[in-house]
C-alpha cells in the first residue's frame, strides 16, 4: 500500500477511490461548513474539499477519517501487524540470543528504519512560506456549533518537551483563536502537553509550543493515541508510517519542524496567564463550557504553498474520532500487556467520548486478581480518566456491549463485585461531577461462572413515574419518567420500594427517553455521559468492614440534572440555510 508522506497524498488516494467531493460552491466557515459535514458524515459519505472558504485562500478538507474504509485507506493493515509482531518478538527475545537475533533480522531492519530523520530547510516543503507577524485570523478556523466562543483550531498538533527531561508530546488539544497572534489553548493537566506546561510553570518559565496543522494523516493519529508512557508519539508516528518521519532542526536552537506538515504555528505558552476559553461543543456530544485555560502566543506562521488546512467536526457519536478511535485501539492493543501483564484485552467506548466507559479481559488465576488489574488500569497514562471500568476474565468481543454486560451480569455478585470510588480525578470534558475536573469512579467485576440466569423480558409491576420500560439486554432495564428536576428521588425510591420485585435485573438505567434503549450508540451516550457513580448509583445497601454490600438492583440515574451543559442540536436557521443551498454543494442532489 502507497504509504501518505502527507496530506496531499492522502486526498490524492481518496480521489482515484472516488471517496471525495469537491465543492466549489462558496461555503462559510462560521456554522455553515460544519453543518454541511455533519449531514455527510451521518449518511457514511465521503471526504469533503472545500475550495472556495468565504474569508480564507485556504480550501479546507474535512471527513477524512468519517468511515472505516478510509481509515483503512489511510494506515492500511501493515501498523496493526508490525505492532502485533513487536510484541512477539519482546516475548522471543528475553533473553536475546544469536540464533533469536537471527530469526527476527528481518523486523528488527524494520525497526531500525523508524524514528526521525533530519532533512535540509531547503527540502521541506513546511518552510516554504512564511508569516511573521503572523496572521492567525487568514486561517479557515471553524465555528461548528452556534453557541461555540468563536472560531477553533480543531485539529492542532501540538509538540512540546518536558523543560528538563526534553521527553517530547504530541497532543491534539483545540486552540480557540482570539486574534492574528493570540489564542487560547486547552492544555489539559491529566495530558502529556499539560504536564510540561505545569513543570514549566513551576520553573517560572514559559513552555515552547509548536502546532502543526496537517502533515501525514499517522502525525494525527499518534497525537490523539493513548500511548503508553514509554512509547514517544513521533517513534509511533514513524512506525506507522513505516519509515523515518523527515524533519527540519531548527537552526535557533527550536523545536524541530514536521518537513511535510501544511501549516507551522510556533511561539510560547506564558506562564501563569490564563484566559476564557470556550464554550466549544465537543465530542461528548454537549458544549464544554467557558473556562479559565493557557495562552498561547504566536510568534510566526509557516505554510506550504499549496496549503490545505484539515479540520473535523465533533459532536454526538457517531463522528470521525469513533473510527480513528477504533484503528488506534486495534493498534495498541497488543502493547498494553507489555505495561499491563494481567490485561488480555482492552476497550474504551468512542460512544461515550471514550474516557467514561472502559471495558477489559484480564487474568484472574488466584482470587481478586482481576481487582488488582483493576487498579493497574487505571494508573496508566489517560486510563487514569476512566469513569466506570468493567472486567471480565471470559474471552469476549468488548466492542460488542450488549453481549459482554450480559456475560459479566451473569457472574456479578453484588455483596463484593462492585466498587464505587469518590474525590477522584474526571475527564475536563465530563461534567457529571460536582466540579471541573472532579469525579468519581466505579469497577464492576465478572469473574468465575455463571451465577444466574438473566430475564429478557420484563413482566414486573407498573413503576410510579416511569411512563416507559424496555430491557436493553438481557438483565438489563431501561426506564424513562419524571425528569430530575421533577423528582430528584425517583431512583432512591425506586430501589427501596420495588427492590425485591425488581431483584431479577441486576441494573436499572434511569433516562430520560426510551429510545436509549434502542441500540448500543444510544444506550451508551446517553447513560455514561450523564451519571457520577458516587452520586448517582442507587441501591440497597448495608457495611461491612467498610466496604458497601450492594443488594440487587443497582440503579444508575443518567437522567439530565441541573448544571449539566447543553446538549448538541443545529441551529434552526443554520439547518435552513443548508437545506437551500444544499442543490449549490452537490449539483446532482447527492454526493
Amino acid at each position: 500500500m502507497r504509504l501518505h508522506k502527507n496530506l496531499r497524498s492522502f486526498i490524492d488516494t481518496l480521489r482515484k477511490e472516488g471517496d471525495i467531493v469537491e465543492i466549489s460552491a462558496p461555503v462559510d466557515p462560521h456554522l455553515e461548513l460544519a453543518e454541511i459535514h455533519r449531514r455527510v458524515i451521518a449518511e457514511g459519505g465521503p471526504a469533503l474539499l472545500f475550495t472556495n472558504v468565504k474569508g480564507s485562500r485556504f480550501p479546507v478538507v474535512t471527513n477524512l477519517f468519517g468511515t472505516s474504509r478510509r481509515v483503512d485507506l489511510a494506515f492500511g493493515p501493515r501498523p496493526e501487524e508490525i505492532m502485533k509482531q513487536i510484541v512477539s518478538l519482546t516475548n522471543k527475545l528475553m533473553p536475546p540470543t544469536p540464533k533469536s537475533l537471527w530469526e527476527e533480522r528481518k523486523l528488527l531492519r524494520e525497526l531500525l528504519q523508524t524514528g526521525t530523520k533530519a532533512i535540509p530547510a531547503s527540502r521541506a516543503p513546511a518552510l516554504e512560506c512564511i508569516q511573521k507577524p503572523p496572521r492567525l485570523t487568514e486561517l479557515p478556523a471553524i465555528t461548528s456549533w452556534d453557541e461555540d466562543g468563536g472560531p477553533f483550531i480543531t485539529l492542532p498538533l501540538v509538540y512540546t518537551e518536558h523543560p528538563v527531561t526534553k521527553r517530547h508530546n504530541l497532543g491534539m488539544y483545540r486552540l480557540q483563536i482570539y486574534d492574528d497572534q493570540t489564542t487560547g489553548m486547552h492544555i489539559q493537566i491529566h495530558r502529556g502537553g499539560g504536564f510540561h506546561y505545569h513543570e514549566a510553570e513551576k520553573l517560572n518559565q514559559p513552555l515552547p509550543a509548536r502546532v502543526f496543522i496537517g502533515g501525514p494523516p499517522a502525525l494525527i493519529a499518534s497525537a490523539i493515541a493513548p500511548v503508553p508512557e514509554f512509547l514517544p508519539e513521533l517513534l509511533l508516528t514513524s512506525l506507522i508510517l513505516g519509515k523515518k518521519l523527515p524533519v527540519v532542526k531548527d537552526q535557533q536552537g527550536g523545536y524541530p519542524y514536521i518537513a511535510e506538515a501544511d501549516f507551522t504555528l510556533s511561539g510560547i505558552i506564558p506562564p501563569h496567564e490564563r484566559r476564557p476559553e470556550g464554550p466549544f461543543g465537543d465530542h461528548y456530544g454537549y458544549y464544554s463550557l467557558v473556562h479559565d485555560f493557557p495562552v498561547f502566543r504566536v510568534d510566526k506562521v509557516h505554510h506550504r504553498k499549496d496549503a490545505i488546512y484539515p479540520a473535523t467536526i465533533v459532536g454526538k457519536p457517531k463522528q470521525e474520532d469513533y473510527y480513528l478511535g477504533e484503528f488506534l485501539q486495534r493498534l495498541l492493543s497488543p502493547a498494553f500487556p507489555l505495561a499491563l501483564p494481567g490485561v488480555r484485552d482492552l476497550w474504551t467506548y468512542a460512544e461515550t467520548g471514550f474516557h467514561p466507559l472502559a471495558a477489559a479481559v484480564v487474568r484472574e488465576s488466584y482470587s481478586r486478581e482481576a481487582l488488582a488489574n483493576a487498579f493497574s488500569i487505571l494508573g496508566q497514562g489517560q486510563l487514569t480518566l476512566t469513569k466506570f471500568l468493567i472486567l471480565i476474565d471470559q474471552p469476549t468481543d468488548l466492542g460488542n456491549f450488549a453481549h459482554l454486560f450480559e456475560q459479566v451480569l451473569e457472574r456479578f455478585d453484588p455483596e463484593t463485585d462492585l466498587f464505587v470510588f469518590a474525590n477522584t480525578a474526571m475527564d475536563t470534558l465530563d461534567y457529571a461531577g460536582k466540579r471541573l475536573n472532579h469525579g468519581s469512579k466505579a469497577v464492576l467485576l465478572g469473574t468465575g461462572k455463571p451465577v444466574r440466569q438473566l430475564p429478557e423480558k420484563y413482566q414486573g409491576p407498573e413503576l410510579p413515574g416511569i411512563h416507559h420500560i424496555e430491557p436493553y439486554c438481557k438483565g438489563a432495564l431501561v426506564l424513562a419518567g419524571k425528569t430530575f428536576e421533577e423528582d430528584p428521588e425517583l431512583g432512591q425510591r425506586l430501589v427501596k420500594q420495588f427492590g425485591d420485585e425488581l431483584k431479577d435485573w441486576p441494573f436499572l438505567f434511569l433516562v430520560d427517553d426510551i429510545r436509549a434503549a434502542k441500540g448500543q450508540t444510544p444506550f451508551l451516550w446517553t447513560v455514561f455521559t450523564r451519571f457520577d457513580p458516587a452520586q448517582d448509583i442507587h441501591a440497597r445497601y448495608d457495611v461491612i468492614h467498610h466496604h458497601p454490600r450492594y443488594q440487587l438492583p443497582i440503579l444508575i440515574d443518567a437522567r439530565m440534572k441541573p448544571g449539566y451543559p447543553k446538549e448538541l442540536f443545529t441551529h434552526p436557521e443554520v439547518d435552513a440555510l443548508v437545506n437551500r443551498r444544499w442543490r449549490e454543494y452537490f449539483p446532482k442532489g447527492s454526493f
